[in-house]
């Protein structure tokens, strides 16, 4: 199977499995919060901004304007994506696209991001987040940690073989 068609499949299972998620968060977790373990609940929280909740208080384009810049970093990833010829980071960058795909979607369709996962420890609440935030998260990290550890490895691996 090729790298973009295992990229595409893992994206579509992303998305398909935010927005899925999201649904049954809005059927089930609307009324009040579910507490499954004594530091995880499911609970329904409307997102209006961006992460952490920064830039919450935007007017009514607002989810328009966000959802227009998470378009523009899509289509920069995918430009890079171009020449991306190392799997692993080919797929981490698949997921990021995914991920703000499955919030665009919600931004468009509710106005808001559907946010349902609350990790706490006491009172302490980690902002709540979602299926897209950690296809986000973990896609950035790989790509990070590629860029600082791993593709220098590679490139120095190259140089030695050319």
């Amino acid at each position: 199977m090729s790298m973009k068609l295992q990229a595409l499949i893992i994206g579509l299972v992303i998305l398909v499995a935010d927005q899925l998620s999201k649904l049954a968060a809005l059927k089930y977790f609307a009324e009040s919060p579910v507490e499954v373990l004594p530091f995880f609940n499911f609970v329904l929280v409307w997102n209006r901004g961006v992460s952490f909740g920064m830039f919450s208080n935007a007017h009514d384009y607002g989810p328009y304007i966000l959802a227009a810049l998470s378009m523009a970093v899509v289509a920069g990833l995918a430009f890079w994506m171009r020449s991306v010829s190392y799997k692993p980071l080919f797929i981490a960058l698949a997921c990021v696209i995914a991920g703000a795909f499955g919030n665009v979607i919600d931004r468009l369709v509710h106005g808001a991001v559907v946010d349902f996962l609350d990790f706490h420890i006491g009172a302490w609440h980690y902002p709540a987040f979602n299926i897209a935030d950690s296809a986000i998260v973990l896609g950035i990290a790989f790509v990070i940690v590629d860029s600082i550890f791993l593709e220098p490895k590679r490139n120095k691996a190259e140089t030695k073989d050319a």
